[in-house]
């Protein structure tokens, strides 16, 4: 059983400006305090794990220690069937040091012209760490959350951020570039299941560590 969240203060362990807007929107209805390693002035933890779990494990774990209170880490990305699962983990590398994600995109779909399978998904998963101690090891959950869809082109809404803008969830005539936030991650309690990845990550989140159904 997973370990419950029973504190008031929050960690969230990015320094990615969307990111941290679409965690804190969905923690925002269970009144949790939070603040963000970049507002603490958290070092950004070398990311050298092989899946998204590992990494969000080492950003939640450096985050937790260094700031002596629990910590919660997004590791997400676009895996593209014809890429063999491409970008993935290095979805943010794919946009360089610049974060310029309409070159990323550019660069899947050129790739993507070499085949004629337009299948990806993407993955979140969100890690959970409680500070290691004197006495205590420190204690971590894991949370994933997948949607699946097709890319397509050319990108289309300006909402969102990333690979938002190509991605078409299945069951939808939208991008997730055209979707406002609030739709993208509509969920509450008792709801089967949310639309992205994300939230879907989230709602295993709430209902294990939170005690939410």
């Amino acid at each position: 059983m997973a370990r419950v969240f029973t504190e008031d203060r929050l960690v969230i362990a990015t320094h990615n400006p969307g990111k941290l807007r679409e965690i804190a929107d969905l923690l925002a209805p269970f009144g949790i305090d939070v603040v963000s390693a970049g507002d603490l002035g958290l070092a950004e933890p070398v990311e050298d794990g092989d899946s998204f779990k590992a990494n969000a494990l080492i950003k939640a774990r450096a985050a937790a220690d260094a700031a002596g209170l629990p910590a919660l880490a997004d590791d997400s990305g676009l895996a593209v069937d014809a890429l063999g699962g491409a970008p993935g983990i290095h979805s943010a590398r794919w946009a360089g040091p610049e974060k310029d994600f309409n070159e990323a995109m550019a660069r899947v779909w050129e790739l993507v012209l070499e085949s004629e399978d337009r299948r990806a998904h993407f993955v979140c998963a969100l890690a959970l760490a409680w500070p290691a101690t004197d006495n205590n090891p420190g204690h971590s959950e894991v949370f994933e959350g997948r949607v699946d869809g097709d890319i397509i082109w050319p990108p289309t809404g300006d909402k969102g951020f990333g690979y938002d803008p190509i991605f078409l969830p299945d069951g939808s005539d939208r991008t997730f570039g055209e979707m406002m936030s609030a739709e993208k991650h509509a969920w509450k309690p008792g709801q089967p299941t949310a639309m992205s990845h994300r939230a879907r990550a989230f709602q295993k989140f709430a209902r294990d560590a939170l005690g939410v159904e």
